[in-house]
């Protein structure tokens, strides 16, 4: 069957398509994502309801996105539904570039961040059924990685627009609209070159449009293109240990899934793209960049080194540190917010957790559910840590003080730990080259 023949197999040039398509689209989500920090500081706001709309606007609509292209992959295909949310990419920069009131920039800015959340929804569920087992967890993990990429990015454009010699607020806005532009001429070009996932085909019954695809793509289309690395040893019982027998339930993935993504939804948000607008205001676009750099140097030594690691240890060990890494942030903050240089490296040493723990986790979201249903189960936990829980939690922190916002993040991360806890007694490995078809526990149609 062409579905098991694509996971066996070797990389081609349409595998470093996929690849290009995905990382693009990762780098543009984290660009568009970071925008409503940004925007806070567009134009003149004395209203502290109206910074926390505007902050809330993030995630209130990457959920919205979500909630509709999870369910709609299932549906119509992976492929068909980047061809949608590229096509309101391309109407929200141009309407992000041209909107010189709140009241402008607030639609398209949904219309972007809709778009950017099944993006990455999707993404999430067909790199791994378009992926050889080899290659799964490191190009998902790489893939992950390039939102560092879009956060130092952006990080970087709002800088140098600032300090420029039109340094207003209103050419920090088209410049940021004005960077769309050659990232989605790449993902445009890219996702053209990529495959439907054959994957979801046979599932879907259309036995003869996967065999079409599985020819076009990945017989005639076979190159020397490969990974320099070796490949990755195969999964077996033998380094899996128990775990290869383990099966949870929808239940028990549902928590876990929820609950890590909550931890870093919500505790890498408050700290990175909310603690800046709200307590460091001239800060807030280096906060971003240190984040997201040395949230791509974990990534680099994870997507290096991490494919042959376990996921199950990869989670436990990063949330163990991040609890504990903001529990002495809530300790001491006394003495960081009056020492900006305590400030930067304990915000150093919370991405270095933060970064191993955002990759791992994302990866997990998308693996451990089946083909028919990968895009649905994908979203559910993000719909509730993205939707429901970090757009409460941007209200409910605007009125705490700095000692509150960061106790109530401690503990939020604690919920993330108590997810990687119960992963680690009830959960099934992963990672360490294990075939989607035995990560997810399903069974290929035949």
């Amino acid at each position: 069957m062409s579905s098991k023949s694509v996971e066996e197999g070797k990389w081609t040039s349409a595998h470093t398509w996929t690849f290009i398509a995905f990382s693009f689209g990762m780098l543009l989500e984290a660009y568009i994502y970071g925008l409503a920090t940004f925007a806070t500081g567009w134009y003149p706001i004395t209203n502290t309801l109206l910074k926390s709309t505007i902050l809330a606007w993030a995630p209130i609509w990457l959920a919205v996105g979500i909630l509709f292209a999870g369910p709609i992959s299932d549906r119509l295909g992976r492929k068909t539904t980047f061809y949608i949310t590229m096509t309101l990419y391309a109407i929200g920069a141009i309407g992000i570039f041209f909107a010189y009131t709140y009241y402008l920039v607030l639609p398209f800015m949904a219309m972007l961040l809709f778009a950017a959340g099944g993006e990455m929804n999707t993404i999430m569920a067909a790199n791994h059924e378009l992926m050889p087992s080899k290659y799964r967890t490191k190009t998902m993990y790489w893939e992950i990685n390039f939102i560092n990429v879009g956060g130092v990015l952006l990080a970087i454009v709002a800088i140098a627009a600032s300090a420029s010699y039109y340094g207003s607020r209103i050419f920090q806005r088209e410049m940021i609209g004005f960077t769309f532009v050659p990232i989605l001429i790449v993902l445009i070009y890219s996702r053209i070159k990529m495959p439907e996932s054959v994957r979801w085909l046979e599932f879907k019954g259309r036995k003869e449009d996967a065999a079409k695809v599985y020819s076009k793509y990945y017989t005639s289309n076979m190159s020397s293109s490969s990974i320099s690395e070796p490949d990755p040893p195969a999964a077996s019982a033998v380094n899996i240990g128990s775990t290869m027998t383990r099966k949870p339930s929808v239940a028990l993935r549902l928590f876990v899934t929820t609950a890590i993504a909550t931890a870093n939804a919500v505790g890498f948000g408050l700290m990175t793209y909310v603690l800046g607008p709200y307590y460091f205001p001239s800060l807030y676009a280096y906060i971003v960049l240190v984040a997201n750099i040395v949230g791509f140097a974990m990534g680099t030594i994870l997507g290096t080194l991490g494919f042959t690691w376990s996921r199950i240890k990869v989670l436990l060990y990063s949330s163990i540190g991040t609890a504990v890494v903001t529990y002495i942030i809530y300790a001491l903050v006394p003495e960081w917010r009056t020492s900006v240089i305590f400030f930067w490296f304990l915000l150093v040493a919370l991405n270095v957790f933060v970064g191993i723990n955002y990759i791992g986790e994302d990866a997990l979201k998308g693996e451990v559910w089946p083909t028919k249903h990968r895009g649905l189960y994908t979203a559910i936990p993000r719909v509730l840590s993205i939707g429901v829980i970090d757009t409460i939690a941007i209200y409910y922190t605007a009125g705490l003080s700095l000692s509150q916002y960061t106790l109530f993040n401690a503990l939020i991360w604690t919920l993330g730990l108590v997810g990687a806890i119960v992963w680690w007694y009830r959960g099934n490995e992963t990672g360490k080259g294990v075939s989607l078809t035995a990560a997810s526990g399903e069974v290929l149609p035949t």
